[in-house]
């Protein structure tokens, strides 16, 4: 259990890739890691809340507010709980939001207030994570510190084959544990 006590908030955004979502959930929690998922509106298009909360054991986290009641899911309880997030998949229309400071959903806000590092895993058709926006979105969430994964090449859902898969969830999980060897070092 290399994970054992980190907390890492895991962020899903709408991309086909979203089922995969699941299988990284599973590995980070067998190996140990406390996991709060946060889900775009379009990431839960592709994949149910209640999926991934049966995985995490806890409530997904989608929207600002619970009920009518007054209750409400803070961004900056979930920014200074995490040791590191990871939005993945990360459509090209998240990257552009957080390369721009755009907060229109729970998963961005979270995103705007984290403390930890960020890990950012791309999951697109090939022309969109080629396209001149999302390559410079990249570079700028580079530039601020943000680990991308890079795509892997191969079919993809339109039918299409090039760069744009998102990395397996064995891969990612052994990113993560790299990352937290790496800073005990």
């Amino acid at each position: 259990m290399r994970l054992q006590g980190k907390k890492i908030l895991l962020g899903v955004t709408g991309s086909i890739a979203a089922y995969k979502a699941a299988y990284l959930l599973r590995g980070l929690i067998k190996e140990g890691a406390e996991v709060q998922v946060l889900m775009t509106p379009a990431g839960k298009e592709f994949i149910t809340p209640v999926t991934l909360s049966a995985l995490s054991g806890k409530p997904v986290q989608s929207e600002f507010f619970a009920n009518a009641d007054g209750t409400w899911h803070s961004h900056v309880d979930m920014g200074l709980w995490a040791d590191l997030m990871i939005v993945a998949p990360a459509s090209a229309n998240t990257l552009g939001k957080m390369a721009h400071g755009i907060c229109d959903n729970l998963l961005l806000t979270a995103y705007m207030s984290v403390k930890c590092p960020v890990m950012v895993v791309p999951a697109m058709d090939l022309d969109m994570f080629a396209h001149a926006s999302t390559q410079e979105n990249i570079k700028i969430l580079q530039n601020r510190g943000v680990e991308i994964l890079d795509p892997d090449s191969g079919a993809l859902a339109s039918g299409l084959e090039g760069k744009g898969r998102m990395q397996e969830p064995e891969v990612i999980v052994k990113h993560v544990i790299d990352h937290f060897s790496k800073k005990k070092a």
